[in-house]
């Protein structure tokens, strides 16, 4: 006796699209295990590079003895353990929450701006709490001890996003060129500020702006590793619990209230989430550009634009691209640390360059 075959439009429908659904399920348990793989080998080989060598197998051995696993570490060079746990993995560990902290803040302003230029640092709200963390170390605040520095980078890039949110809006939709220019201009208020701050500090003072300004890694301990991982993992928590209503956002405005959010409320909350997490990213390693912008993208084309698998996605994916460009910055020039910043910027600009031609195609063009 054969199968009888369905009858109805909606039941030829669900049996056409169940192949399509699970290739898709594959195409996403495939990148989050990709992901999750290239992290952990990233991870063993970054700690095992540098001016002092160590054997990834010798640095498997020490995370494991510390986890409680196995006896104790048989190192080839007497300061390796130090090298490892004092320098090496909480810059590893910093870098993979400054990464997945700009990805998902960058993936949340495309999706709440409607608009596939929108980043942190293109906009200029990585420049405006930039100003604020810089503000700290000229004038010494520590009104709040060791969070200073991060809660008024948040404070700073909350006013940010705001002045860009409100300038960029008009009659309920988001202009690209006004988006485009409001960060401009916000990046060059910016850049006058940080010059003005860098004109009245000290010398220590000026050194650390310009750190700022390049965006580095170097000199991460685990005491900046504890400030920020409590503020970028709220972040990444609350930008997934909003996923579902970005995505009823895509359909449009009216469509979305009609389906229960509250759009402006909605608008709110990502909009202090991208302050957080910029803040976090910002804090102790200065300005890093595009990351926010590139990182989504690649996602989106690998697993489409649902920002229920865009935004857990663009987080370990962030943590992977930055990890990639702070190993380049460590070993590319002998005895030298490059700014990672310019690294990020090398590789981000002509990918910004590709978008703004591939959106103007596929939109006809921008009044």
């Amino acid at each position: 006796m054969t199968a009888t075959a369905p009858t109805t439009t909606i039941e030829r429908a669900t049996a056409a699209s169940a192949p399509v659904e699970g290739r898709r399920r594959a195409r996403v348990a495939g990148l989050f295990v990709g992901l999750s793989l290239l992290l952990v080998v990233l991870a063993v080989v970054a700690a095992g590079v540098g001016q002092l060598s160590i054997p990834p197998s010798e640095v498997l051995a020490s995370v494991l003895h510390r986890l409680g696993i196995g006896d104790d570490v048989a190192t080839s060079h007497p300061n390796a353990e130090a090298a490892l746990w004092t320098i090496r993995f909480p810059r590893i560990v910093m870098a993979m929450l400054v990464g997945a902290a700009l990805a998902t803040g960058g993936a949340l302003m495309q999706g709440v701006f409607g608009n596939p230029l929108a980043d942190p640092g293109v906009v200029g709200v990585s420049a405006g709490a930039a100003v604020g963390a810089c503000s700290v170390i000229e004038f010494g605040w520590s009104f709040f001890g060791s969070w200073t520095v991060a809660f008024t980078a948040f404070v700073a890039g909350l006013v940010t996003t705001l002045v860009v949110y409100a300038t960029a809006r008009d009659k309920g939709r988001t202009e690209v060129v006004t988006l485009v220019l409001t960060g401009v201009a916000v990046n060059a208020v910016a850049g006058a500020a940080l010059a003005f701050l860098t004109f009245l500090g000290d010398t220590q003072a000026r050194e650390q702006i310009v750190f700022w300004q390049l965006g580095s890694l170097n000199g991460t301990r685990w005491p900046y590793v504890a400030v920020v991982a409590p503020v970028v993992l709220v972040g990444i928590l609350g930008a997934t619990a909003v996923a579902r209503r970005l995505d009823l956002l895509s359909l449009g405005e009216r469509a979305a209230r009609h389906l229960g959010v509250d759009v402006e409320r909605l608008r709110i909350v990502c909009i202090v989430l991208v302050a957080l997490l910029t803040a976090g990213a910002v804090a102790f390693c200065g300005i890093i550009a595009f990351v926010g912008l590139v990182v989504p993208h690649l996602v989106r084309m690998a697993v489409g634009p649902g920002h229920r698998v865009l935004i857990p996605a663009s987080a370990p994916g962030g943590a992977v691209l930055l990890l990639c460009a702070d190993l380049v910055a460590r070993t590319a020039v002998p005895y030298a640390d490059l700014p990672i910043g310019m690294l990020t910027a090398l590789v981000g600009g002509p990918f910004f360059f590709w978008l703004i031609r591939r959106t103007r195609r596929t939109a006809g063009g921008w009044a």
